[in-house]
């Protein structure tokens, strides 16, 4: 039996729920499609939000930890306002000369290395990863696709086929090859770069042997999906030499690492100290608007341009240009980058301070405002681990504040609050973090 792909999830007839919350529930039912999930075992109703606050139809304020996509907080003013505005005069496409698109474009690859300088706009990270594979396909000639073992992409055929993370329904290709990361394996950190690349080179040369070849390596800079794996810095490198050596791209997938979160680099793959083929963009690039990007080397770029057609209706619109540029303007003018250095610190020191005090916390693993928090009592089974991370999620829900989890097992709790948040946000999380460690 496949395990459940999503835990922290509602569950009919498992809570009493208010009248309201049930009948809303019926209509959603009756409607939706069966894909679609509730978080939490008891809904949350969210009627608006601002800042580092959700509000309930009752002005309950939920403090919002776990929320990746409005990285400035929820409908920043200054954001919404550059939306509206272009709204209000035109919503075109990259087909019409538009100078805000070239503007936005070289401001954006500014922010990148110097060998990546060119840039593709999408509409979502699902769309920007599947364009990213064309083209590393396209230019190595070959289809293989190395992942990490509980990588997550996207939703697009081509992506769920590569994103071991969405379960056994969702059949991989047969192109992919799965590597294991050295932190879930428990190898130590001077043997993690070894450990590594011995992965990526078994991968390689199996792809090889069955006449596929690799075309890329697609890696999420964090790992988030696996656990939030951040160090040794620099262990993928040497699998990355590998991937290059037999004729491979390399594809950085920033859509939840990147614009900042790790707070000492605007990208992800900095950290290791490694200037990818391909990177991909997504959630956070609009706080909350659907823009994605795929910015690139020149060469790779320019020949699937000119030997392949890529063109999106929606992809690069005006509206969404300058929303994210607005985002850009604010990362940059609002030192939002320095301020997830020195929350995640804060962060960081309020949880191993509470390590001490409770035995559910088994390790803390972050990259600025991004955690990965193992909860579980030493000696006890995987499920128990498990089981007890659902429910300081769901004690901290109750409570106000929202996280989930993440990992293979479920068991770590993934954190990652917008970037805006201060002192005072992190304080009220680890005061409530304590109390749902007291309850579970």
């Amino acid at each position: 039996m496949s395990k459940d792909l999503m835990p922290n999830r509602y569950t009919p007839g498992e809570v009493a729920l208010p009248k309201r919350e049930a009948e809303l529930i019926a209509r959603r039912d009756s409607v939706l499609g069966s894909s679609y999930r509730l978080q939490y075992r008891q809904p949350v109703h969210f009627v608006r939000g601002e800042g580092m606050w959700l509000y309930d139809p009752d002005g309950r304020a939920y403090l919002d930890f776990y929320n990746n996509v409005p990285s400035l907080g929820h409908c920043h003013p200054e954001v919404n306002a550059a939306m509206a505005e272009q709204a209000g005069r035109i919503s075109a496409n990259t087909r019409y000369l538009e100078p805000k698109l070239v503007d936005y474009a070289e401001r954006l690859i500014d922010t990148f290395p110097d060998e990546l300088n060119r840039v593709v706009f999408t509409c979502t990270g699902s769309e920007s990863n599947d364009l990213a594979l064309r083209i590393a396909r396209l230019v190595s000639g070959n289809e293989g696709v190395i992942v990490s073992s509980y990588a997550y992409h996207g939703t697009s055929a081509a992506v769920a086929a590569v994103s071991p993370n969405l379960g056994d329904a969702v059949k991989l290709s047969p192109s992919v090859r799965m590597v294991s990361l050295p932190g879930p394996e428990g190898v130590p950190e001077a043997q993690a770069a070894d450990f590594f690349e011995a992965q990526i080179r078994a991968a390689i040369q199996d792809l090889k042997r069955r006449g596929i070849g690799v075309a890329a390596l697609l890696f999420d800079s964090i790992f988030s999906s696996d656990g939030v794996w951040v160090d040794p810095l620099g262990f993928i490198a040497g699998g990355v030499n590998a991937v290059r050596e037999a004729g491979g791209l390399i594809i950085a997938d920033e859509v939840q690492p990147g614009f900042g979160r790790t707070g000492d680099h605007m990208w992800g793959f900095e950290r290791h100290g490694i200037v990818p083929d391909l990177v991909t963009l997504g959630k956070p690039m609009g706080n909350g608007f659907p823009i994605g990007a795929v910015v690139g080397r020149k060469t790779p770029m320019e020949l699937f341009g000119r030997t392949a057609r890529y063109s999106n209706t929606f992809a690069g619109n005006t509206v969404g240009i300058a929303t994210a540029d607005a985002v850009l303007t604010i990362l940059q003018r609002d030192h939002i980058l320095q301020n997830a250095l020195a929350m995640g610190q804060r962060l960081r020191n309020g949880l191993e301070e509470l390590a001490h005090r409770s035995p559910g916390i088994r390790g803390i693993r972050n990259a600025g405002l991004f955690f990965g928090v193992d909860i579980g009592l030493a000696g006890e089974p995987p499920a128990s681990w498990r089981a007890m991370a659902l429910n300081v999620v769901n004690a901290m829900r109750e409570d106000g504040v929202l996280i989930s989890t993440t990992g293979a097992n479920e068991d770590s709790l993934k954190v990652r609050p917008p970037l805006i948040c201060q002192a005072e946000h992190v304080d009220l999380f680890l005061a409530s973090m304590e109390r749902a460690l007291l309850a579970s």
